[in-house]
């Protein structure tokens, strides 16, 4: 099977099945690993920072190396068992279907203004506190949280499943979830995740700024609004605190004429962040949807571009 192939029959995979709880996920396996190793590298005779830059070089490296030797393995007893492999990793390396799906068990019991409910659904996809959040704050963090989760659930591990096939997707992913165990800017992780954070940044930079382009193609294709989606990515990304956040982040603001971004209370503590896109609207359950349709016609077309680049990299 061509790459390109291998990438789009991994993306309608996710469209299809999304993460069925029930079947073992490559992600769920690497949490374990971090919890697991954590105490390990912390007892290292090296500062914290250097400690923690072992330990996040180690496992993103482990990771890459362990998905090279069973595909080398796979590739020796059957390449046809090699290619649906790989095609099952970089499935796995996916979540637009499962981005949607959590978004839209939020709108529900938001539009039935059952808000204890709503709460709960956002808290498993947000960071923030979640406890004294009213109608249009669920609704702009949950847009919020479509937005930035476009890249890393969709755009970055296409990227690498691109240009490095399954073993790069899924280091990018260890990446990712070392970034969102252990990147924290606190007690704990100052310094023993500072790394993981600066990883994470570096490896989702060229991505984030690259979905801008697809999500104003997709604004302009669901409402006329390229332009404003782009005028708005471009100027108001970077006052986002994350390098990368912001970008997407104000493409939907932009793309929805919808106001996000502004202060939130993360394990009790008020961060003050700059509000995007203050000239639009007040963010409403309907936005959710949107967003949803916003973020998956994004999807779909940066899987186009990222199986025809794989096919013109190939010949």
């Amino acid at each position: 099977m061509g790459s390109w192939k291998l990438l789009a029959v991994a993306f309608l995979l996710d469209l299809i099945l999304g993460d069925p709880r029930a079947l073992p996920h490559p992600t769920r396996w690497m949490g374990k690993a971090i919890s697991s190793l954590e105490s390990v590298f912390r007892t290292c005779p090296f500062p914290l920072v250097l400690s923690g830059a072992l330990f996040s070089g180690a496992l993103i490296a482990g990771t890459w190396g362990a998905c090279r030797a069973v595909l080398w393995i796979a590739q020796g007893v059957d390449p046809i068992i090699k290619d649906v492999l790989e095609t099952v990793l970089v499935y796995y390396s996916l979540s637009a279907r499962t981005l949607g799906d959590s978004a839209m068990a939020v709108l529900k019991p938001l539009e039935g203004n059952r808000l204890k409910e709503a709460r709960q659904k956002l808290a498993q996809i947000v960071g923030r506190d979640v406890k004294a959040l009213d109608h249009e704050r669920i609704a702009r963090a949950a847009v919020e949280s479509v937005a930035e989760n476009l890249v890393d659930g969709v755009v970055s591990p296409l990227f690498y499943a691109a240009i490095g096939g399954a073993p790069l997707a899924m280091a990018f992913k260890m990446a990712n979830t070392l970034d969102s165990m252990i990147g924290y800017r606190n007690a704990s992780y100052m310094a023993f995740g500072k790394a993981a954070a600066r990883i994470d940044d570096a490896a989702n930079f060229i991505c984030a700024r690259l979905s801008t382009l697809f999500i104003a193609l997709a604004a302009q294709l669901l409402a006329g609004r390229g332009g404003v989606t782009l005028k708005t990515a471009f100027r108001e990304g970077r006052r986002h605190a994350s390098p990368n956040s912001g970008y997407p982040e104000a493409a939907f603001a932009g793309a929805l004429g919808v106001t996000l971004g502004g202060p939130g209370r993360y394990q009790g503590v008020l961060v003050h962040k700059p509000v995007i896109g203050a000239e639009f609207g007040r963010a409403q359950p309907v936005h959710i949807r949107r967003a949803c349709d916003l973020m998956l016609l994004s999807a779909l077309l940066w899987a186009f571009f990222a199986s025809g680049f794989a096919a013109v990299t190939a010949v």
